[in-house]
């Protein structure tokens, strides 16, 4: 590192309240470690913002230091966007503050929070609104770039109840945007990823959730995944907005509620929340167990906090992960039985195939009324490759690659903005859709210089 560098880093430090790390700092590793263990980058500095105002700082030194800038909040994105090589990460994971007010039924939340942060604090009042569905994902990278659950096809999608945002945008300047200030700002915002500035406060809509909710999985064995897998396309199709399956094939993970003979084999599992009167939803679950053989099931009334966290342990951080997902607006033969070829050869223990099921209110909303427009995918799929070791990455990767490329033929348009890696520029145009020209304009207008480039970028003309 050149003197003078080490100068402006001083004069920077003595303007920053948070903590500036750089490389030969205790708990550096440990800072610029993020979920997915692919991701191993080593930034020239990592500024831990405790304020909006430590964010502006931040963001200046990194323009007029010319470096490479990356945001993190939860770090949990597939693509690794929250740490860079040799230029400045930002690190958002200490402002983890929520307040609610209660008359209004709204949450103030800042960027460095996980959903675990934000259901604990909102859940302790009966409410909650649409996140995903591993608490240990970051609330700012998960709303940013659109914002699925289980809660979805009741509440929409977690922008959908975005009501404002704070802002530092590339120049410094910080705005508050809404739909009634700074309006295409906030309209990008919705779906548009770190393109246009670093949220530092999100406000949003609060529903009536819980505390406690009927979930829980239902086992079946592969050999019926056909039988399985069409009557959950079948059934998601008319389900009311309520309640939410989900389907996941993968090898059965060593669960207690399955007999032992069965773990490590492929099964075919559906993991179902009903936000309602347990009793109805009980009603409206029975018809699944019909669907084949269950090999076991853990249904049961419990803390929506409890199964916002129940596939945590499936989703530790430090494994190496490759994902690829298409939309779906419905499930065709096609596509079910692309998923059964390829369950049946998973290259590793970890990986799966998922559809989240969504539409409902999500589909409510008009496709150019925000950034994100995929309002006809009623199922996102994720191919979830997931292994431990680098000498795995080849086959694993491979896997999931042709996996992709088989079920494309039956794929809706769009992609989900948050489940792509990051070779997969040359689909950001494609994923947009109709508002990608759009959220080009708004980028020339709030980033020209393309400062905010780690993510899943929109360029500027």
């Amino acid at each position: 590192m050149k003197e003078l560098q080490k100068v402006n880093i001083d004069e920077f430090k003595t303007h920053f309240q948070g903590e500036v790390m750089l490389p030969d700092n205790a708990g550096y590793d440990e800072v610029r470690q993020i979920w997915n263990a692919m991701i191993d980058r080593k930034p020239a500095l990592i500024a831990r913002c405790t304020s909006p105002e430590d964010v502006v700082k931040a963001i200046e030194f990194g323009r007029t230091q010319n470096l490479l800038i990356s945001i993190r909040g939860g770090g949990h994105n597939i693509a690794g966007n929250a740490v860079c090589d040799g230029g400045l990460m930002i690190d958002l994971s200490l402002m983890k503050n929520v307040q609610v007010d209660l008359t209004t039924r709204r949450a103030s939340v800042e960027p460095g929070c996980t959903l675990g942060d934000f259901d604990e604090v909102v859940q302790a009042h009966g409410l909650a609104t649409p996140l995903g569905i591993n608490s240990t994902t970051g609330v700012a990278g998960l709303t940013l770039g659109g914002g699925f659950g289980w809660l979805s096809r009741k509440y929409g999608m977690t922008i959908d109840n975005l009501l404002s945002a704070e802002v530092v945008t590339a120049d410094g300047s910080q705005l508050h945007a809404s739909e009634s200030e700074n309006a295409d700002l906030f309209w990008g915002l919705r779906g548009g990823g770190g393109n246009f500035g670093v949220v530092t406060r999100f406000e949003f809509q609060l529903h009536p959730v819980g505390p406690n909710v009927l979930s829980g999985l239902i086992v079946f064995p592969f050999d019926q995944a056909k039988s399985v897998i069409s009557q959950f396309a079948r059934f998601t199709e008319t389900m009311p907005e309520e309640l939410n399956v989900w389907m996941v094939t993968r090898k059965a993970p060593p669960l207690p509620f399955l007999p032992e003979d069965v773990h490590g084999k492929e099964m075919v599992a559906l993991a179902l929340c009903y936000v309602g009167d347990p009793e109805v939803g009980e009603k409206l679950i029975e018809p699944l167990r019909g669907f084949g053989t269950v090999l076991g099931e853990h249904i049961g009334v419990q803390p929506y906090t409890a199964w916002q966290q129940a596939f945590d342990p499936l989703l530790s951080k430090g494994a190496r992960n490759y994902w690829k997902s298409h939309n779906f607006s419905q499930l065709s033969d096609g596509v079910i039985d692309a998923i059964i070829e390829y369950a049946a050869k998973l290259p590793s223990p970890q990986c799966e195939i998922f559809i989240g099921t969504i539409g409902g209110q999500t589909a409510s909303v008009a496709p150019e009324a925000m950034a994100y427009s995929s309002r006809d995918a009623n199922y996102v799929m994720n191919v979830h490759g997931r292994w431990e070791s680098a000498t795995e990455d080849e086959h694993c990767i491979a896997w999931a690659r042709e996996f992709f490329a088989k079920s494309q033929p039956f794929a809706s348009s769009g992609a989900y903005i948050n489940f792509l890696t990051q070779e997969e520029a040359d689909r950001i145009a494609f994923a947009y859709g109709a508002t990608y020209n759009r959220l080009v304009e708004l980028k020339n207008k709030y980033d020209p210089t393309n400062l905010f480039r780690m993510n899943q970028n929109i360029k500027p003309v």
